[in-house]
């Protein structure tokens, strides 16, 4: 059987939806997979609503729309209560648990992760990086790729004035697979 696995990630502008979205996409074709990457965002930016879908495949990917995701990564309490119940039975979702209470997760029909991401992110030094965190455990939670090929991607999504942050993002990477 083929490797492929669609998501929705979201959380409020500002948290860093997009660039996880964007660098999973990187990372997924960098790693020999076809990719779709669809940003959404809500009417305002910081604060406001982000989400987007990534879809990975080995095979081609029929359409970049998705209905019933196989697994999510969600960073704040609206994008729970509006994502989890579309998340198919069996599916993969990484909460962050340092904003949203373990007792609104569905853990009946699907797997949870609860990752403090914002805790964690705090204890490396920078908070900003709880997307780092987040996407470190959707990769080592789903399988779907080697964590090194996230890695390896940073220098893709993060522009170059920012690329001394790599090391710290990679930290971040690291910190939030070690959860899981």
């Amino acid at each position: 059987m083929s490797k492929y696995l669609d998501s929705i990630i979201a959380g409020f502008g500002g948290q860093g939806v997009m660039l996880i979205g964007n660098l999973l996409a990187y990372s997924g074709m960098n790693a020999g997979l076809n990719v779709t990457y669809i940003p959404v965002y809500g009417p305002e930016m910081r604060g406001g609503t982000a989400n987007c879908t990534v879809v990975l495949s080995e095979d081609e990917i029929g359409s970049p729309i998705i209905r019933s995701p196989h697994s999510l990564i969600i960073m704040n309490r609206p994008s729970l209560d509006k994502f989890q119940p579309m998340l198919m039975d069996d599916g993969v979702q990484i909460v962050n648990s340092s904003l949203i209470d373990a007792e609104l997760v569905d853990n009946d029909r699907i797997k949870s992760y609860m990752v403090p991401c914002n805790d964690i992110a705090d204890k490396l030094g920078n908070t900003r990086m709880a997307n780092m965190v987040a996407l470190g455990a959707f990769i080592k939670a789903t399988g779907i790729m080697d964590l090194q090929a996230v890695i390896d991607s940073l220098k893709n999504v993060i522009s170059a004035h920012y690329h001394h942050l790599i090391p710290k993002n990679a930290e971040a990477l690291k910190a939030g697979a070690d959860v899981i």
